[in-house]
């Protein structure tokens, strides 16, 4: 797999720093990082690139060798937690007073500043206020709070002969972005950080939708720029360079695959042909990214991981529904603990529609009912409950749409290794419909029902046209339920985040252009794949339970 420039950190901290902790977290789950926390600091510094060193800290800090370490090339990033004590005059910054407990608005003082790159513009973090007054002339303001209709510093660098140090006051170390910008700033610090950098995409098989997507998602993406497309179809190419101009266009694989201009590979054509297209473009150096699901079987999946390896370069899969508003505020109230742990889970999709007439919904080609929506459900299910599976079964009905190769209803079950239990469902003959989510924890439950949603528009001659927005497109209706100590069940709506769009996009930049972790392992597809497979082979001998090593 992809190997990216190794960053080695030394963080000293005290026994009372536990609230570094999730940030810790956050740098151990790249592997590409190497953290080792000290209580104090070493005689020999010499196999780090960057120090942290917060405020809290018991031990003794060695200020002067600290100094050096950074007039000599490396980095030194001090944490600053609610102490007003002076900080060495390198820093070129000072801390003010502690102000109250507040939300703060903390925007990068440049736009445009490497570092904030495919990045809000402005972040809201929990913390004290607590302004720094830079003290010197060559002090570079990164970050700055609102505050009282002015600009409060909140992250201070500055250049150290061949090194470069910073300090800050903010304290959020849960929250994902500061957790991006911190990871970021070390490898500014360290000398590492290239935000100049670019990628160029391919799009292997241009559908009309998924084909645009894409490119509008490398188009709307700092670090990203689409370049060509490749399709069999001179419609589908023809369509392309309508969407996008300047873009090459390819008839031939072998072609598209020697362009020395295309870094990634974006593979969207029918889930039958992922494994060997896959293959085949990370043999010639690429980058690939496949649309859902992976592979259709484990043997094509374990080959791609193997080419992955042997070639050095990243493989994954297009799980943009990781992004998907309902998705993500079930995932923050798990990690909230508002429902206690989750044991039991289903969810659904579907209806009573006959079935299109494209390779959807022929067996051979996309591998069965359950391999398109399940591509994401499972996916879902393998993020909330992230235990080893021990079996799965499966259980399929055909009596209704017998013109197409898929089954008309699927319903697979998993059994986790901790005893917890989840189901997937999609039915093609569902006249009412399932709730979308039903989640069971030890202390509440969580359900999503579907909201059809129609929009109407006037018309001079036909008084109107009416819109179907697709249910699937549509946040469901989220409600948490939770057991009061009278006995009584208490309902609450569930907050649901603001949507926003090409996070997927986002993500890969992030990963691959400054090695920041990916939403969607690997692994997860993988496992996705071996569910489907799994539940196929169970459905075929009548629902038997298939036992699943991971």
């Amino acid at each position: 797999m992809l190997s990216h420039p190794p960053l080695s950190i030394l963080a000293i901290y005290g026994n009372d720093s536990v609230e570094l902790n999730p940030f810790f977290e956050y740098l151990q789950s790249m592997a590409h990082v190497k953290l080792a926390l000290e209580k104090a600091t070493p005689a020999d510094l010499s196999p780090y690139d960057v120090v942290i060193s917060a405020d809290t800290s018991e031990g003794d800090e060695k200020t002067e060798d600290l100094e050096q370490f950074a007039a000599a090339g490396g980095g030194w990033l001090k944490l600053v937690h609610r102490s007003t004590r002076p900080l060495p005059e390198i820093f070129g910054a000072q801390p003010g007073q502690i102000g109250p407990d507040a939300e703060l608005r903390v925007l990068f003082d440049d736009p445009n500043h490497p570092l904030a790159q495919r990045l809000p513009d402005a972040v809201y973090l929990e913390g004290v206020y607590h302004p720094l007054k830079p003290a010197a002339d060559d002090s570079e303001l990164i970050l700055y709070a609102d505050w009282h209709y002015g600009h409060s510093p909140v992250l201070v660098a500055r250049k150290a002969a061949e090194g470069k140090v910073a300090c800050t006051t903010l304290q959020a170390y849960r929250h994902p972005v500061l957790q991006q910008i911190l990871y970021r700033l070390l490898r500014y610090l360290a000398g590492t950080w290239d935000s100049r950098k670019m990628l160029g995409i391919g799009i292997l098989g241009y559908a009309p939708s998924v084909g645009k997507i894409h490119g509008l998602g490398a188009e709307n993406t700092s670090g990203l720029e689409l370049r060509a497309a490749c399709d069999l179809s001179p419609e589908s190419l023809d369509r392309a360079q309508q969407d996008f101009a300047h873009i090459k266009t390819y008839a031939a694989t072998d072609a598209f695959g020697a362009d020395a201009g295309i870094d990634l590979v974006i593979i969207a054509t029918p889930p039958n042909t992922h494994a060997e297209l896959a293959v085949q473009m990370m043999a010639a150096g690429k980058h690939v990214v496949c649309e859902k699901p992976l592979a259709l079987t484990r043997r094509e999946t374990d080959a791609m991981v193997d080419m992955a390896d042997k070639q050095g370069v990243h493989l994954s899969c297009h799980q943009n529904r990781r992004w998907d508003v309902d998705y993500l505020a079930i995932q923050q109230a798990l990690r909230e603990g508002l429902i206690g742990e989750l044991f039991y889970m289903e969810t659904f999709v579907g209806g009573f529609h006959h079935p299109c007439g494209y390779w959807h919904s022929h067996d051979a080609v996309s591998g069965g009912l359950t391999y398109d929506w399940g591509g994401h459900y499972l996916d879902w299910i393998v993020s909330l409950i992230p235990e080893r599976i021990h079996t799965v079964s499966c259980t399929r009905h055909k009596r209704v749409w017998h013109d197409v190769t898929n089954a008309d209803q699927e319903r697979i079950q998993i059994r986790f290794a901790g005893g917890q239990e989840a189901e997937f469902m999609h039915s093609d003959i569902a006249a009412l419909r399932k709730p979308k989510w039903y989640l069971l924890g030890t202390k509440g439950a969580i359900s999503g029902q579907w909201q059809d949603v129609v929009e109407y528009e006037p018309d001079p001659v036909t008084y109107f046209e009416q819109h179907h927005i697709p249910a699937t497109e549509m946040p469901p209706d989220l409600t948490l339920y939770r057991r009061h100590t009278s006995g009584q069940i208490v309902t609450q709506k569930l907050a649901v985040p603001e949507r926003q769009h090409y996070g997927f996009h986002r993500n890969i930049a992030d990963h691959l252009l400054s090695g920041e972790p990916i939403t969607a392992p690997l692994a997860h597809s993988v496992r996705v794949v071996a569910i489907l497979e799994a539940a196929a082979r169970s459905a075929a001998r009548g629902g038997t339970p298939e036992v699943l090593d991971g």
